[in-house]
C-alpha cells in the first residue's frame, strides 16, 4: 500500500463504521483466514464488522476462530442483505473482480459503501476506493498482516487473529513450499506463532481430519490419473457419479490436483471435476517453474489465478473437455519441454 492509501484507510477507520468483509465464492483457507483475521482485528478496534461468505466452504475450515458468526449469503440471504444495506465499508478479500462472488455480485454492485480490496491475484478490476494489490505476495493473509502493520497495530494481533492468518498463509503456500513463500513470509509466520498461533494444531485441523469417504475418493482420483510424459503433464478426472458414490462434501477434493506434481519430471497438473448441478466441468491447474497456468486457464478455460495455480471451467461434457484439452496441449509441447 502506498502512503496515500494508508492515510485514506486510517481516516476511514478513525470513525465508527459498519463493515462487511467478503471472500470469493467457494472460499479456501486463505480467503476465510483473511476474512476472519481482519474481522477480529477490526472488532478489536471497536468497529462493527461481519463476514458474509457468498456460499459454503469446507468443514476443515469451520474450526477457525470466529467461524460461528459467518453469514452465508446463499443460506441466509435476508441476514446478509440486512448487513449489506447498513454497510458503510465493504472489504473484498482474496479476489479482485466482483464476478468472483457468484450470485452475490448483484448484491454488491452499486453500493454506496467505501470498497477496500486486498488481493494477490493478477489483473485486478477497478471497483475499489482503496486497492492493495500485490501479485508477489504468498497469500492474502500475509497481506492482511502487512495491512495491520501499515496501520501500526501489530500489537493488537491476538492469538485468534494469529491463528486465522497462519492458517491462510499455510494453506495458500502449500505448507510453505510454493515459490511465493519469501523470507518475509517466514518472518511473519514466526511472529504469528509468537502471538499464539499453534502451528501443529492448525496443521492437524486442516490436514488430519479426513473422513474415510474422502480417502476412498482420493484413491479413485489417483487411479484415474493420466500421465502424458511427452508433455510433462498429468491430469485427474472425477465424474459426478464417482463423487456421489463416495458421499462428496465441499472441500473433499482440495489438494488432489497437487499429486500430479509429485511425479518425477511432471511440471503441469490438472484435475477435471464434473458438477452436474452447475452443468460444468470445474478445472484446477497447477505448475512448477515458468509455465503459467494463469495464462493457460485465461486463454482456454474461462479462468485465471496465479502463474503456478489457477482455476477454470468447461461447459462441455467430461469427454469433450478432455478431448479439447488434449488438442490444446499439442500447442504447448515446446513450452513444456524447454
Amino acid at each position: 500500500m502506498n502512503l496515500a492509501d494508508i492515510t485514506t484507510v486510517k481516516s476511514i477507520l478513525s470513525q465508527p463504521q459498519k463493515i462487511v468483509i467478503v471472500p470469493h465464492k467457494n472460499p479456501d483457507g486463505d480467503a476465510m483466514g483473511a476474512c476472519l483475521g481482519l474481522c477480529g482485528f477490526l472488532k478489536g478496534m471497536g468497529q462493527t464488522a461481519h463476514v458474509v461468505s457468498p456460499n459454503d466452504y469446507p468443514k476443515f475450515l469451520k474450526w477457525m476462530p470466529g467461524n460461528d458468526e459467518v453469514v452465508n449469503f446463499e443460506w441466509q440471504p435476508q441476514e446478509a442483505y440486512a448487513l449489506l444495506d447498513e454497510a458503510t465499508v465493504i472489504f473484498t478479500l482474496d479476489f479482485n473482480d466482483l464476478s468472483r462472488i457468484g450470485s452475490m455480485e448483484a448484491a454488491l454492485k452499486g453500493r454506496d459503501a467505501e470498497f477496500i480490496m486486498i488481493d494477490h491475484h493478477q489483473q485486478p478490476s477497478d471497483y475499489a476506493k482503496v486497492a492493495y494489490s500485490d501479485v508477489t505476495m504468498s497469500s492474502t493473509c500475509e497481506m492482511i498482516y502487512n495491512f495491520i502493520e501499515f496501520l501500526g497495530q501489530t500489537n493488537s494481533i491476538t492469538a485468534d487473529i494469529a491463528t486465522n492468518l497462519y492458517t491462510g498463509i499455510m494453506t495458500d503456500t502449500g505448507s510453505f513450499k510454493y515459490r511465493s513463500t519469501s523470507s518475509n513470509t517466514h518472518r511473519i509466520v514466526a511472529n504469528l506463532i509468537d502471538k499464539g498461533a499453534d502451528n501443529m494444531e492448525i496443521h492437524r485441523q486442516v490436514f488430519d481430519t479426513n473422513s474415510p469417504s474422502r480417502l476412498h475418493l482420493l484413491g479413485v482420483a489417483l487411479s484415474n490419473m493420466v500421465i502424458l510424459p511427452e508433455y510433462r503433464t498429468a491430469y485427474i478426472t472425477l465424474t459426478q457419479e464417482e463423487l456421489d458414490q463416495y458421499d462428496f462434501k465441499k472441500g473433499d477434493t482440495e489438494g488432489f490436483v497437487n499429486y500430479g506434481l509429485t511425479l518425477e519430471d511432471i511440471i503441469f497438473a490438472l484435475i477435471f471435476i464434473e458438477n452436474k448441478e452447475e452443468g460444468i466441468i470445474k478445472i484446477s491447474l497447477r505448475s512448477v517453474g515458468d509455465f503459467s497456468v494463469n495464462q493457460f486457464a485465461r486463454e482456454h478455460f474461462d479462468g485465471g489465478g496465479h502463474d503456478n495455480a489457477a482455476g477454470g471451467k468447461s461447459d462441455l461434457s467430461m469427454q469433450e473437455t478432455i478431448d479439447r484439452f488434449n488438442e490444446i496441449l499439442k500447442n504447448y509441447k515446446s513450452e513444456l519441454n524447454p
